[in-house]
């Protein structure tokens, strides 16, 4: 015990490096500090894919280009256009693929997990498959598609057609989502409402979607996030009116790198504000 200020006092000279060698850490610190040393080292080229082309693509571009880009009515149309389909169809998701999710986390039935199975499909696909197996369905020609037309509603080159195909390929993404936050929440819980004489509707308002809400809005942007980059089903369903993806490919093809770099550049800003935008209501929220 006499020994024990004199060492510290030893010790507050002594470089980290030193102090981990006199004090000889054991064997599993070691360990995980090798295990984290390798695991930042590995996740550093994924980090330097995602971050030096995007960064490259937004620092290329001069000031002057993207403010005479962004006055252009074409881009304004293009870009509201993508925002405007891609909340419509994170709209479409919440409203059809809420229940679905709730009942896949709920319930067992037979053919469970051909359904799973099928809302994840789109996900692995082929993106033009989605749009001709659409057009396959709703084209003019089809029977659903002269009903449809009836009604003076079109899939082909029109706004509905692009929020159909956005709503396909984005919906997975909610669903699994939720479905993932529905299943989180104990089950004793609802029943404990009901037992308690609340029905079904006010025990899911009440009880369920307080808990479950985080995942809806999580759900939500990634629904949005994959919505609003979608091009390959886009194009095939409708090449006009333009989205910001179909108008960057056509200014690539037509005009080359540079003219296309300021529409993307754009398009990021938006998506990041609005990103951001849902990260902030999230916050808000739980705060209260």
């Amino acid at each position: 015990m006499k020994s024990r200020p004199a060492c510290q006092d030893h010790c507050r000279g002594l470089s980290r490096s030193k102090i981990k060698l006199l004090l000889k850490l054991p064997s599993y610190a070691r360990g995980s500090e090798y295990f984290w040393f390798f695991s930042i080292l590995l996740s550093i080229p994924l980090v330097l894919l995602i971050i030096l082309p995007l960064g490259r693509m937004i620092t290329t571009p001069e000031i002057a280009d993207l403010i005479f880009t962004i006055k252009e009515k074409t881009v304004q149309e293009a870009l509201g256009r993508s925002l405007f389909t891609a909340l419509m169809a994170t709209l479409m998701a919440i409203l059809f693929g809420t229940p679905l999710a709730y009942i896949l986390a709920r319930k067992s039935f037979k053919g469970k997990n051909i359904i799973e199975g099928l809302v994840d499909l789109p996900i692995m696909i082929p993106h033009p498959v989605i749009g001709i197996a659409i057009l396959s369905l709703f084209g003019r020609n089809t029977l659903p598609g002269k009903l449809l037309a009836m009604f003076n509603v079109e899939i082909m080159g029109s706004l509905t057609g692009i929020v159909m195909v956005l709503t396909f390929v984005g919906a997975p993404f909610y669903v699994n989502t939720v479905k993932s936050g529905f299943e989180n929440i104990p089950v004793r819980l609802e029943n404990a409402s009901r037992s308690l004489g609340a029905g079904m509707g006010a025990t899911f308002f009440r009880v369920t979607f307080p808990m479950v809400w985080r995942h809806m809005i999580l759900g939500a942007v990634m629904c949005t996030a994959r919505a609003i980059s979608e091009f390959g089903a886009v194009v095939i369903v409708a090449y006009h009116p333009m989205t910001a993806p179909v108008l960057i490919y056509e200014r690539f093809t037509a005009y080359g790198l540079k003219y296309s770099q300021c529409v993307a550049f754009w398009l990021i800003i938006i998506s990041l504000l609005l990103f951001i935008t849902l990260r902030l209501l999230s916050r808000e929220r739980r705060d209260r």
